[in-house]
């Protein structure tokens, strides 16, 4: 059967329902369903914490040559060579390491316990080496473990910048390490989500702070162990 609509000019139309296109209804519901979520995800009661630390630190580097025609091995070439960015990357520290491309590599730290949980981070760092500077980038950062610690990945979010500079004369050239560390937490279990944000941004950015504060020092401590280690293997080969 058709129907028949008139409107207020008098024109009448007619269709068949066979004649509707089968799509519009799945397309109309398809539609309506993404404006759903999007209003669910965007929700009011969301509650993040944004914690942060930062340390700066300026060490004197020793001054290499080669004692013969005066060949300097400045922290610039050592950084540019693989055993140079296995340095900064701290490797002996990782679990596993792989190189993704010709700047990008995949680190995972030992498994981390935490009450009946275990967790083994896992980052996708890239590192910018240049004459000036060398630039280590935290692309994206994620733990593996259960089912439930996986979950968790999408509840936070991590961004993290290592910038190494050097300069000064031969014999004052120094190394400049600027850290900065960023995580952005969903607040959604009780008994966080009932207190305010700055209840958990508090404690969280004093225990960040301590650790950057403790771990920056060891990294240039060993990062400079790993330099004075290449610069003698390259003075081993021209002798």
């Amino acid at each position: 059967m058709a129907n028949k609509w008139c409107g207020y000019s008098q024109h009448c139309f007619r269709y068949s329902p066979s004649s509707i296109p089968r799509f519009t209804y799945w397309a109309l519901r398809k539609k309506t369903v993404i404006k759903l979520v999007a209003e669910d995800s965007s929700g009011s009661n969301v509650k993040r914490a944004n914690l942060s630390a930062s340390k700066s630190e300026r060490i004197k580097l020793p001054d290499y040559n080669d004692g013969v025609g005066g060949k300097k091995y400045h922290i610039s070439e050592f950084l540019s060579q693989p055993s140079g960015i296995a340095a900064v990357l701290n490797t002996r520290a990782l679990q596993t390491f792989e190189s993704l491309d010709a700047n990008t590599y995949r680190c995972s730290l030992p498994k981390l316990q935490f009450l009946n949980f275990e967790a083994a981070p896992l980052m996708d760092l890239r590192v910018t080496s240049t004459e000036d500077d060398c630039l280590v980038e935290m692309l994206s950062c994620k733990f593996e473990g259960s089912e439930i610690v996986e979950e968790q990945n999408s509840h936070f979010s991590a961004l993290m910048v290592n910038h190494m500079t050097w300069g000064g004369a031969d014999a004052e050239s120094f190394l400049e390490v600027d850290v900065k560390l960023n995580l952005t937490l969903e607040i959604y279990t009780r008994p966080f989500t009932m207190m305010p944000v700055s209840a958990v941004e508090r404690p969280g950015n004093l225990m960040m702070q301590a650790l950057v504060d403790k771990l920056v020092p060891l990294l240039l401590q060993q990062m400079l162990q790993d330099y004075d280690e290449w610069v003698q293997k390259q003075l081993e080969n021209t002798s």
